[in-house]
Order: structure tokens, then sequence, then C-alpha cells
């Protein structure tokens, strides 16, 4: 027995019936409908619960760089160029904690803060408040101070250094990594 198919399993109400161009998709609502081709830099995504065509702008590709700063037991001090790096790409940060945050393997204990703060070519990427992570804790995610990112450009091949301004009242924080969040530019 040899089986075909032409490729449609309703000629008289199907896909042959609806569509009209190349490129032509079917969609269905309460019936087969036309979904009409794109057009250039269009995606298609769901609007509504169905199919549509959307300019491709919204498409982004999300990207997390994490870098670590310490090994995972040697208490973190305070000190300039803790790490230095080149950015391998350019990116555009995301705002405040997220696009930038830091986090620990063991947190730092009694009062204060572990303090980053993040340059790029030498200047600072926040104004005023700088990375922080409050004491006891092991995440800048939802710190009592949310960092205030000015500079969201990072440009590929720029030297992006870290320093460490303050530690808390125990300094037993260890295993340092910051984690830069965005998109492509």
């Amino acid at each position: 027995v040899k089986l075909g198919f032409n490729g449609d399993l309703y000629p008289s109400a199907g896909a042959s019936v609806v569509m009209t161009t190349k490129g032509d998709l079917v969609r269905y609502d309460s019936e087969r409908e036309r979904l009409g081709i794109g057009s250039t830099n269009q995606v298609l995504t769901v609007v509504a619960g169905l199919p549509a065509w959307a300019a491709a702008g919204h498409v982004t590709q999300s990207r997390a760089l994490e870098v670590a700063c310490s090994d995972e037991t040697t208490p973190i001090t305070v000190a300039d160029n803790l790490i230095k790096f080149r950015m391998p790409f350019a990116m555009t940060l995301n705002s405040g904690e997220d696009g930038v945050r830091a986090s620990l393997s063991t947190a730092g204990g009694t009062s204060g803060t572990t303090t980053m703060d993040i340059t790029m070519n030498g200047a600072s990427i926040f104004t005023t408040d700088l990375l922080e992570i409050d004491y006891e804790d092991t995440t800048s995610v939802g710190a009592t101070t949310e960092p205030n990112v000015t500079t969201t450009a990072l440009t590929d091949n720029s030297e992006i250094i870290v320093n460490v301004d303050a530690i808390t009242g125990s300094g037993a924080e260890c295993g340092l990594k910051i984690q830069l969040i965005g998109t492509l530019a």
C-alpha cells in the first residue's frame, strides 16, 4: 500500500483555500484564516493569543556577564583594582539592580555594607549610590540602597575595573562576583 499526502488535510476549508500569496501562514481564531507574510524586519509574535507580525526591534539579545573578583575562601579587603578585564562586546546595561549585581559566597557580618565601585576606562559607572551588599546578605539584589547606574553603555574592549570601597564590620565576606546584565549594543 502506498500512502501520500498533498499538504492539505481539509481541501474544502483548509490552507489552500485561505492562502493567496507565497509566504502566507494559516492561523485559527474562530475559523481558519490567512495571516499574510510579514514585512522585512518583522518577526512572528503572539498578540491577544493569536500569531501576529511585529517590528523586530523588540527582539533583543540579552546577555549576562559574570566575573569572579576573588577566590571562594579568602576574605576580601578594601582595595582598588580587585579585578581588571576588557569587555568582550558592547553592551547596554539594564537599569539599577537589573543591570548590575554582586554576590558573595560568604556573607559579611556585624554591621555595614560590602560596597563596590565599577569603572569603565577610569570613570565610575555609578553617580551617587554604588553597588552594595547589606551585612548578613550574599546578594546585592534587594539591598537597602539600589545602585544608581548612570553609564549604561559599556563599549567593546573597554577596560572594566572593580574596586571594593568598604567591607562589613566582620570582614568575613568571600567569593565576590559581579554580574553585568543587559543587551548587545
